[in-house]
């Protein structure tokens, strides 16, 4: 079997988007079998948290993994790019406690992979996760499920009152679209920002959240419209949604051949379903 590490090392900066902190963070290629995991170089003993569903701590408004006190937050776009991209393995050393938001995109990462380039790595095992019922987790009228499918498939539709986005859908399949799952995954899901809405902003400032949020990394949307045009996309959020569960999954280790179905659902849906898909995996 084959997997893939990076070529070269990947050095990037910028600023949380809760934390508000400028963090530095270093992807550096690792052995075949190693899987991604982080390493807080920034505390004593370099902890390492490996990028799995059971390291999951928290999934208030993004993703965090921890291992006893130490933990990373904000990790889906970056872990999304790695795993769109092809990148099985890799040392991601960060120097705080949040990944940096960046463009509010997986853009920028997706471009450092693309530029570095890949070296492939033999291994002689390798896990695949089959799904061969249906799963499901919802609330409400949320829910996020894996059907059995002939190809892996993600589709997602979200529904807003806000005029600007109202009720979206989109479906990419990572086997299908261009012929290269790594250049469909940069043109059409990569580059799509994360969003926010006007009216909730104030309320997520004064309960400690988005202190590194602007218009230059998240687009906001109102009543009059999208405070910050234009969009990268007709469909930019739906596509935003994709980018997000693409990296919750991608705890997963390897993304199961399954027909990934999300509506309304969130980071603590996502990771319920990737959770539900390991135990069926194990019983």
């Amino acid at each position: 079997m084959e997997q893939h590490t990076l070529a070269a090392e990947i050095t990037q900066t910028g600023v949380g988007l809760h934390s508000g902190v400028s963090t530095q963070v270093r992807i550096l290629p690792t052995e075949a079998g190693s899987g991604r995991y982080f390493v807080r170089v920034d505390l004593p003993d370099l902890p390492i948290i490996p990028a799995q569903v059971a390291a999951v701590s928290q999934t208030v408004l993004s993703t965090q993994l921890g291992k006893d006190e130490v933990c990373v937050r904000t990790v889906e776009h970056l872990l999304a790019a790695l795993s769109g991209m092809g990148v099985d393995n890799a040392r991601i050393e960060i120097n705080s406690s949040e990944v940096p938001l960046l463009d509010g995109s997986a853009k920028v990462w997706t471009a450092n992979i693309a530029q570095v380039g890949l070296v492939s790595q033999l291994v002689n095992n390798q896990e695949f996760l089959a799904v061969t019922e249906p799963i499901w987790v919802y609330e409400g009228d949320a829910f996020v499920c894996a059907l059995p499918a002939p190809e892996t498939r993600f589709s997602y539709g979200i529904d807003f009152d806000l005029a600007a986005i109202g009720n979206q859908w989109h479906s990419w399949s990572p086997t299908v679209e261009l012929g290269n799952a790594s250049a469909s995954f940069a043109a059409e899901i990569a580059p799509a920002r994360t969003f926010g809405l006007l009216h909730q902003i104030e309320h997520l400032q004064k309960t400690g959240l988005i202190k590194g949020g602007s218009l230059d990394n998240a687009l906001v949307c109102g009543p009059e419209g999208w405070l910050n045009p234009p969009l990268r996309f007709a469909n930019e959020p739906v596509r935003h949604k994709i980018l997000d569960l693409v990296g919750d999954l991608s705890l997963l280790g390897t993304f199961p051949i399954a027909h990934f179905l999300a509506y309304k659902a969130s980071h603590s849906l996502h990771i319920q379903l990737a959770q539900k898909i390991l135990d069926f995996a194990g019983s």
